[in-house]
């Protein structure tokens, strides 16, 4: 009884693993295309299209006018002259802010 027990468990242990195999496949290269067909007939060419009305004969239409120059700006104010350094001048460059 011990033994045909394990028999039947080692059977089905074969019979299921052989359940799991993937299918092979076999991918069929394409055929080789044929020589090239001879060319086909020229179409015909299309219609023209619409080439909208024309004006009155001898009526070259008026130009618009040409607008006002603009006014001149009033000049800005002198500022007032700074006082005359003394020693040595230190300037301190702001940092850049960090780019992204």
């Amino acid at each position: 009884m011990k033994r045909s027990i394990l028999t039947i468990a080692m059977l089905a242990t074969l019979g299921l693993s052989a359940c799991d195999r993937q299918p092979t496949i076999v991918n069929v290269p394409p055929a080789a295309p044929g020589p090239a067909g001879a060319q086909g007939a020229t179409g015909a060419p299309g219609e023209t299209g619409y080439t909208g009305t024309t004006g009155q004969p001898g009526d070259p239409g008026q130009t618009g006018m040409t607008g006002d120059p603009g006014q001149t700006g009033q000049p800005g104010e002198t500022g007032a002259a700074g006082k005359p350094g003394e020693g040595t001048t230190v300037i301190v460059e702001p940092a850049q802010p960090p780019q992204n």
